[in-house]
């Protein structure tokens, strides 16, 4: 069969198919109305339209307004300072309002906008409180990470991490605020936060295997709020509001205790689970914080981002 003749019997489909689809009415405004999260694509269709031309847009916070919880020290602190250094205007929040001003201080050295409150995430009072004061303090409210965590006791392989052994006082402690404590931000933010607004929930990668460093109280609510997270993320698509949820691996921080990681063999011990051979610095947390937070997470929703030095591939290759 002659190749002119296939070629030209093919550009006429093409062109038929082509006036086809110019024909079609485009969708009327009454298309998008139904609130069924299956059927709306929420006013995130328009989000082509509002493409960043650079880099610098891309990531620019400048003008938005962001609440950071458990804010004092360790991840919240890098996250505070990253948001900051991208122009937005931070709200702080945390239990110790030492390390806030301390914070809050350093921020505002870098020519950085703060304002600082002591709450209690396992309070839903006490959080829903703040969050509305930064909100009228600084006239809206655009992101929020629900960071603030703890963690007690230890891994099954000490008798104090067993089944029979964990304490139910460590275990009420854990929930009420990595459980509770995430639920009752969330509830306050998604009222409050803007339409298009970002939320992102710290989580951690063992939240998405099993993980014997940890007590049983850490591992189930943190795989409890990657499902919130999955959950929300359905009811606040309609708005255009993201929600995701940051996996972190073994990070240098206090969350288990003042100078809890400091000791040479669990740093070694942490090192033999890590592909990259060690524990990360909070810092290393500022570019996936950016990221969730800004235009260039436009349309990444319910997800949940490791960010461990290759620990959940090693554990599957095992």
């Amino acid at each position: 069969m002659p190749v002119i003749w296939i070629t030209n019997t093919l550009w006429g489909k093409a062109s038929k198919a082509i006036q086809r689809l110019a024909s079609l009415r485009p969708p009327d405004e009454s298309d998008y109305r139904h609130k069924d999260v299956r059927t709306t694509m929420s006013t995130a269709r328009t989000a082509a339209d509002t493409t960043p031309r650079s880099i610098q847009e891309l990531f620019d916070l400048t003008g938005e307004t962001a609440v950071v919880t458990g804010a004092g020290s360790g991840l919240g602190k890098a996250i505070a300072e990253i948001l900051a250094l991208a122009g937005a205007q931070v709200g702080l929040i945390d239990v110790n309002q030492d390390r806030l001003a301390t914070v809050g201080a350093g921020i505002e050295a870098n020519g950085g906008k703060t304002f600082s409150l002591t709450a209690d995430v396992s309070d839903s009072t006490s959080i829903a409180s703040a969050i509305e004061d930064i909100k009228d303090h600084f006239g809206g409210l655009n992101i929020v990470f629900a960071n603030a965590g703890i963690s007690r006791g230890p891994g099954f392989q000490e008798a104090e991490g067993t089944l029979t052994g964990t304490r139910r006082e460590d275990w009420n402690a854990v929930v009420d605020v990595n459980l509770n404590g995430v639920f009752n931000t969330l509830g306050v933010a998604s009222g409050a936060i803007a339409d298009g607004g970002r939320i992102i929930v710290t989580a951690s990668t063992a939240g998405l295997r099993a993980d014997p460093m940890v007590g049983y109280a850490y591992v189930a609510t943190k795989a409890a709020v990657l499902n919130i997270v999955r959950q929300a993320a359905l009811e606040l698509a309609p708005r255009n509001i993201r929600i995701n949820a940051i996996a972190p691996g073994p990070f240098r921080t206090n969350i288990a205790g003042e100078g809890a990681l400091d000791a040479p063999e669990l740093n070694s011990m942490w090192a033999q689970t890590i592909p990259l051979g060690r524990m990360a610095h909070p810092e290393e947390l500022k570019g996936l914080a950016l990221l969730l937070a800004s235009n260039a997470s436009s349309f990444m929703t319910g997800g949940a981002y490791a960010i461990d030095g290759g620990a959940l591939a090693l554990s599957h290759a095992h």
